[in-house]
Formats: structure tokens, sequence, C-alpha cells
């Protein structure tokens, strides 16, 4: 019954706030997008995310169909993003839990952008910013699913531990005309 009462908290008021040691997760919010931004060229400088760096980095955080997101703040600081976002097309994910499940992909919805400064790493930043954007999909009565890029080991690590399902893999096409392998996942069931 906690659980449920901390993720209707979580979901009316955008934020995790956890006791002890670990990074707090909040709804994302304007003014937060530049502090975004340098955690998130810490992260490309550290391990190659995103694969290629966006012209417009703030933009690439508010894609075309954003339900919602959220940040991880560690010592003070924006340390980590999570976006949730209506899939669109070339998202492999949706159609591959249609094809497993018999639902709609339409009742799906992509969790993306997501990432953990190397200072912060090792707190529970990337469980929590997950499990909000979860809870947020489930309160609106949609399956979350993501993708990766087949050599982001670590972000498949986190994946697997945390119980995501995998679905399968693909060939993802993007703007840019480079093609890339991702594994896709759903969410643990509830």
């Amino acid at each position: 019954m906690a659980d449920l009462e901390e993720r209707a908290n979580v979901v009316a008021s955008g934020t995790r706030r956890t006791g002890g040691a670990g990074a707090g997760v909040r709804r994302r919010r304007a003014a937060d997008l530049a502090d975004c931004v340098r955690a998130l060229s810490d992260v490309h400088s550290s391990d190659g995310y995103p694969v290629e760096w966006p012209a417009r980095p703030a933009a690439w955080l508010t894609p075309d169909g954003l339900l919602a997101a959220w940040v991880a703040e560690w010592d003070g600081r924006i340390a980590g993003h999570v976006g949730l976002v209506r899939s669109g097309p070339g998202d492999p994910a949706p159609d591959l839990w249609s094809r497993r499940t018999g639902g709609r992909p339409e009742l799906t919805v992509v969790i993306g952008r997501l990432y953990v400064a190397p200072a912060a790493r090792g707190h529970a930043a990337g469980a929590r910013l997950l499990a909000s954007a979860v809870a947020h999909a489930r309160a609106l009565g949609l399956q979350p699913v993501l993708d990766v890029v087949a050599d982001h080991t670590d972000a498949l690590a986190l994946y697997r531990r945390l119980g995501w399902t995998p679905l399968g893999s693909a060939e993802q096409r993007w703007a840019s005309g480079r093609t890339v392998v991702v594994h896709c996942f759903a969410a643990p069931r509830e």
C-alpha cells in the first residue's frame, strides 16, 4: 500500500524525495534546461551518449510528443534526466511490444533521453528517474517501453538489473543517415 501511495504522490506532485543517501528526482522545469545540457555534455564526453551530439541539445531534450520529463539532483546540481514521449515513426519498441502482446502500439509510451552525469553515478539516480517515468506512464494507462543502442552496455545492464523485459532488437535509421542496432525493452509488470 505504501508503494502505491508513493507512486500516487509522485504522479500528483512530480517529485520523488527519498530518505537517506541518493539522488532526489523531480519534474523538470524550463529553467533546468541549461543545467540539463551541461550534464548531458559530461555524459557525452565520458560515454558517447548521445551517439551524435545534437545541434540544439535543449531542443533534443524536448522532442515532439514529450509528455513529461524529470531531473535527478545530486549535491545541489542537476545530475540526470529522463523524458516520456509519445511514440513516433521509427520507434521500434512499441511495434515489438505490440507483436509480443497483441496490444496496440498507441498504448505505449517511450522512455528516452535518460542519462546520469558521471559524478552522480552509484546513487540510484538512474533507477529513480526510470521509476518516476514508469509511474507517470502507468497513471496515464500506458505501457512504458524504451530502446537503447546495442553498444551502450551500462544502460543495458541497468535495464536488465531492474527487471525490464527484452522485446528484441531492430535496426534504426537516424536523420543523419546512420543506421544503428537498438535493443528494445518493456517495463516490468506491476
